[in-house]
Formats: C-alpha cells, sequence, structure tokens
C-alpha cells in the first residue's frame, strides 16, 4: 500500500546531472510501497562541485540518505566521512547513509553486477572475463570481478585508464583497441560497461569474433537489447542486459538505507516500467 506523504514521511533520493530521467524514483517508491514503509524517493539534481554542499544540506534536513550517479560518484565519496571498502578502493560512491555519526559511503555497483550475473547462472570464477571501458561502472565491475577469482582483461580508448582499472584486480591486464578483436575471441564473458549501445552506436570490434560458448553482458539497459546484443545474439552467444545490475544495485542500496529486505521482484517490475 502507498502511503501518503506526511509530517513523518522518511525522504531519500538520489543525486546527479541530469538526473530527472533516473528510474530510481520509481524502483525505491515501489520498494517502499511494497514493504508498507513511509518513505519518499525523490531526484535532486546537484551542479559538479557543489555535492558536499549538497550532502551537508541534505542531511541538515533530515534525509536519511541518497544513491549517487552520474558525474558525483568520486566527489561525494571524497564528502564522505567514512567508506566502505570497495568504496574506499574505487574512491567513487552510489550510496550514502546521511546519519547522525556522519557521512557514510558505499558503492553497490559491483555486488549489483555480481548478484545478476549469479541470478543469471553466470560462471565468473576463474573466468577470462573482458571489460570495455574503464569509468565508475567498469572499475565497480573489475573490482568485484577480482574477489571471484575471474581472469579479468581491460579494454578502453585511454591506455592509462584501462591500467588504472585494472589495477583494481588481482592480475588483471590490459589490451589496446587495436587488438580488441582477439581479446573478445579468446574470453568467456564480454562486459561492455560504457554507454555504447544506448543511442543505437555499433560494438567497437568485429562481432563475428563472438561466438556460442560466450556470455556478453551490456550493461546499458534503455534499450532492453543494444547492438551489440543483438549481434552477439545472432552469433550463439547468451546475452544479458543491464537491468539485473541495475535492480540488484538499487536492492543492496535499499537495504543499506532501510535496513529492511529488498523486494527484488517489486524492484525488478517497476524498473521494467518505467
Amino acid at each position: 500500500m502507498t502511503l501518503p506523504p506526511s509530517g513523518q514521511t522518511t525522504v531519500a533520493g538520489i543525486i546527479g546531472q541530469p538526473v530527472r530521467h533516473s528510474r530510481s524514483p520509481a524502483i525505491h517508491n515501489a520498494a517502499y510501497a511494497a514493504v508498507g514503509l513511509d518513505w519518499v524517493y525523490v531526484a535532486f539534481p546537484v551542479a559538479p562541485g557543489a555535492v558536499q554542499a549538497a550532502l551537508v544540506g541534505l542531511r541538515a534536513a533530515g534525509v536519511a540518505g541518497c544513491n549517487v550517479t552520474m558525474p558525483h560518484k568520486t566527489e561525494a565519496a571524497q564528502a564522505c566521512d567514512e567508506l566502505t571498502p570497495a568504496a574506499a578502493a574505487l574512491d567513487a560512491v552510489n550510496t550514502v547513509v546521511l546519519g547522525g555519526d556522519g557521512v557514510f559511503g558505499d558503492s553497490t555497483d559491483g555486488d549489483g553486477f555480481l548478484d545478476a550475473a549469479r541470478e543469471a547462472d553466470v560462471p565468473l570464477t576463474d573466468a577470462h572475463v573482458l571489460v570495455l571501458g574503464a569509468g565508475g561502472a567498469a572499475r565497480a565491475i573489475v573490482h568485484t570481478l577480482g574477489t571471484v577469482a575471474a581472469q579479468v582483461t581491460v579494454a578502453a580508448r585511454r591506455a592509462d585508464a584501462a591500467a588504472t582499472a585494472a589495477r583494481l584486480a588481482p592480475s588483471a591486464t590490459t589490451v589496446p583497441f587495436a587488438a580488441l578483436g582477439d581479446a573478445v575471441a579468446a574470453s568467456d564473458v564480454v562486459v561492455n560497461a560504457t554507454p555504447l549501445g544506448m543511442c543505437g552506436e555499433a560494438p567497437p570490434f568485429d562481432p563475428a569474433r563472438l561466438s556460442a560458448r560466450q556470455v556478453v553482458i551490456d550493461t546499458v539497459y534503455a534499450p532492453a537489447e543494444t547492438p551489440l546484443l543483438a549481434a552477439a545474439a545472432a552469433q550463439g552467444a547468451r546475452t544479458l542486459n543491464g537491468l539485473g545490475m541495475l535492480v540488484h544495485q538499487a536492492a543492496r542500496s535499499f537495504t543499506r538505507l532501510t535496513g529492511r529486505p529488498a523486494p527484488l521482484d517489486v524492484m525488478r517490475a517497476a524498473a521494467a516500467a518505467s
């Protein structure tokens, strides 16, 4: 049952720029209603450079916490009083708890990826995993893959960014984009952790290098089938889009903020419908 906001309603939200397009309000408000919490979740547009001031203001106003999206994840981490080990390693947060004892930051992106892969029965331990990208999502995924003993290779257009991401997982290596085709063919799992595909862009390698023995995961969730996933399916590969990661990172954030188990099915339905 959805409770109308009142003087007792707890507020949470998401900060970013832009942020009005975010599916997080729909996902979290559906979850609050499902478990009967008198909470409301809203979007807060925050300009770059204003994150610390925004968190101070939100905390002063009694806001319980917030999620953090682009481009604020590193700036928010630097404004926290305490970080989880994952957030400290990444120097980035996507979940901030605004408590009486200070500002606590967590990163649920990597574990959200891992939860989604496990839910889909994608084997990662000892698997050769190629991660495309070196941004926030890619770094979180590389870090988490390192915790499950995956054999990680990072490919990014900037060699220095790829090397920085690779340092987050034991024995991870990098590959230049010029050799991307061979790296794709040698991988068990290929993960696109870049925005490529959101606007119909083709994958940055020849899809003919993919095969039916592989799993291809795209962190993009809109559209549900990117050109990469369509090409991978045509080669017989298993495919997984980014909706599962979106839902599972949100579920972990929900639990971090509320202390309640997350209603995954409700959150998944809200994410798909929004």
